[in-house]
C-alpha cells in the first residue's frame, strides 16, 4: 500500500521537527542549577530564584561568603529566573571567587571569577560579577538574597537563618 504525497510529507514535516525540535547533548546548554548541585554540597531543585526559600529549614542561609557556600540572586528582568554561583574562595568580606554556569555566555562554565558585594551596608544584596564580553565586572549590579551554606560549612554567630529578605 503506498502512502498518499500528503501522508509522506506531513510524515517528513514531522519527522524533521523532531530532530530539530528536541535538543541534542551537544545541543542542551548546561544550566547554573546543574552546574551548583554538581560541584557543591547544596542540593536543592527548582529555579535559581526559588532556592533561598527552597533551602529555609534544609540549610543555613546568611549573609558572610564562605568557601562552598552558593550565592543566591534573585530574579529580575534581565534573569527572570535568578541565578546561583558556587563560592570556590574568599578574597575578603566584599570580595569572593566564584564557579558558575551560562552568566557571560549561554551554556559556559567560569571558574574563580571574580563577584564583589557593591550594597551599602556589605550584606551581599546587590552583586557585581565578572561578565566576558566586556572584560570586567557587570554593568550593573545583581540583587541578590545571600549565601546558603552546605551542612559542613557554618555561618557566623551574626548570620540570620531564618531573614527571607537576604
Amino acid at each position: 500500500m503506498q502512502r498518499s504525497p500528503l501522508l509522506r510529507t506531513i510524515t517528513g514535516l514531522l519527522a524533521l521537527a523532531t530532530i530539530v525540535g528536541v535538543p541534542t547533548a551537544a545541543q542542551a546548554r548546561l544550566q547554573c542549577v546543574t552546574y551548583a548541585r554538581q560541584i557543591s554540597a547544596v542540593q536543592l531543585s527548582g529555579n535559581a530564584r526559588d532556592w533561598w526559600g527552597n533551602a529555609q529549614g534544609v540549610y543555613t542561609r546568611g549573609n558572610a561568603p564562605r568557601k562552598g557556600a552558593v550565592l543566591a540572586f534573585r530574579g529580575t528582568h534581565a534573569m527572570p529566573m535568578g541565578h546561583v554561583a558556587v563560592v570556590s574562595k574568599v578574597i575578603d568580606d566584599r570580595h569572593v571567587l566564584i564557579s558558575h554556569a551560562n552568566w557571560s555566555h549561554p551554556g559556559a562554565v567560569e571558574k574563580g571569577v571574580m563577584a564583589v558585594d557593591v550594597s551599602e551596608t556589605g550584606d551581599w544584596s546587590q552583586v557585581r560579577v565578572w561578565y566576558a564580553p566586556t572584560g570586567s565586572l557587570g554593568l550593573r549590579p545583581s540583587p541578590a538574597f545571600g549565601f546558603i551554606y552546605p551542612a559542613t560549612t557554618t555561618a557566623s554567630k551574626d548570620d540570620d537563618s531564618d531573614n527571607d529578605a537576604g
